[in-house]
Formats: C-alpha cells, structure tokens, sequence
C-alpha cells in the first residue's frame, strides 16, 4: 500500500534486460452526474454538499472536521448506487447524516429541501424525526 492506501505499490521486474523499476496501480473513480429536478445534467460538487450542510449547521457548534465528513459519507452514499444520482438522493443522503448528528441542523435543511410552508410541516417534520430512531452519536 502507498499513498495512504490509495494505491498500490509494485516492484517489477523486466525479462528481456532484467532492469527493475516501481509501478503505482491506483483506482480511477467514475465521475457522478447530478440529475436535477429539471432534468439537467451536472457533475456532482461536494462542496455544494459542505456548504448546505454548514449552512443547516451555523452556529450548532459543528466542526468544520465534522461536516467534511458528513460531506465524504453522503459522497460514498450516493456513489454505491451508480454514476448518475438524482439530486433528490443527494438531499436525502444529507438529511440523514444531520439527523444522526443535530437535530435542528436537520429541520433546518428539511425546510428548504423540502420546501416548508408553514408551521404545519414543521410539526410533522417533528413527529417523523422523533419516530424514527438515532443510528449514532453525535459529531461535533
């Protein structure tokens, strides 16, 4: 292993003059293609990710550490599921990950994801939230 386990490191041996010399095989990622609700097709910008989760989490006391890697885990969420994902997954991708770490970082993306009108979706934004149990401890 080399690279920090991003690649790996060979020695080699040539037959015909004998000469040795390194190879470094390193795993080429497919690009993701966002599909958005409008039917567009762009390539997907995990910093647009880590800026909607920052935003959703001002002042919550987040890590900057915290959020990159909510950002990574909704990145290998996505990705499992084929080079092109609707904008919709991504989005639910991330509403997971808040839900595990702050839940009002959480009704706050939910509000503009989900396009909140009132006090009304809040509330049953709520009883779903408290429905459905945390898978882990919080990250800050």
């Amino acid at each position: 292993m080399a690279e920090n386990g991003s690649s790996i490191r060979r020695r080699r041996h040539c037959s015909g003059c004998g000469y040795r010399f390194t190879t470094f095989e390193r795993v080429e990622e497919v690009a993701l293609s966002v599909v958005k609700s409008c039917g567009k097709h762009e390539p997907f910008d995990r910093s647009k990710v880590e800026s909607g989760i920052s935003a959703a989490a001002k002042g919550r006391g987040i890590s900057d550490d915290a959020i990159s890697a909510m950002a990574s885990d909704v990145e290998e969420a996505v990705r499992v599921s084929g080079s092109v994902v609707p904008a919709t997954q991504i989005g639910v991708a991330v509403l997971e990950q808040l839900r595990i770490v702050d839940e009002v970082a959480y009704l706050r993306f939910a509000s503009v994801y989900k396009e909140f009108d009132g006090a009304a979706d809040f509330h049953r934004e709520i009883e779903l939230l408290t429905k459905q149990p945390r898978n882990a401890e919080s990250i800050s």
